[in-house]
């Protein structure tokens, strides 16, 4: 009788023991080791003066936008992908917030746009240098939970659908 109750137990745990993992699957990669901005105290300054909020008053998650140096058409095309797969997530776009900290697009038709849909900021002690692409005209991402902690990171020429299908994973 036992037998029959520790079976999928020992095979569950082999099964982990080996790496395995049943629908794990992310297009991004994971941020090792793992990091919580919300209790490293990063802060993010906005370009109205404000600090960026880590926990915001309802769960959402952010996506955060690294752009390498010269962010022109090809990282604004990125970041206009992303903008559009927020808008794809439908009923919980809300869930999602966006945040592009760096020196935004000399394109003053770009910075407008960018505006409608992304917060500005700048990384007061440079501690997201390290997920920003070095690449001219690229853009990264990560993808941080709603406690500050980073869920996954997307380097430069990433999939935006991937993207999608991640944020679509965690954001119900």
């Amino acid at each position: 009788m036992a037998s029959i109750f520790a079976a999928p137990f020992l095979v569950a745990l082999v099964l982990t023991k080996s790496g395995w993992q049943p629908g794990v699957k992310s297009h991004g990669e994971p941020v090792l080791p793992q990091r919580n901005f919300q209790q490293e105290h990063l802060q993010v300054a906005l370009d109205d003066g404000s600090t960026w909020p880590w926990r915001a008053s309802t769960p959402r998650l952010t996506l955060i936008a690294l752009p390498g140096p010269d962010c022109a058409s090809h990282c604004f095309a990125a970041l206009t992908g992303m903008a559009k797969a927020r808008v794809m997530l439908n009923k919980n776009e809300s869930r999602l917030r966006l945040l592009y900290v760096g020196a935004p697009p000399a394109d003053a038709t770009a910075l407008t746009a960018m505006k409608n849909y992304w917060r500005l900021g700048t990384d007061v002690d440079h501690k997201l240098d390290a997920y920003r692409p070095a690449a001219p005209d690229s853009v990264s991402a990560l993808l941080v939970e709603s406690n500050g902690t980073v869920l996954s990171r997307y380097p430069a020429g990433f999939d935006v659908s991937g993207l999608l299908q991640d944020m679509r994973k965690v954001i119900r």
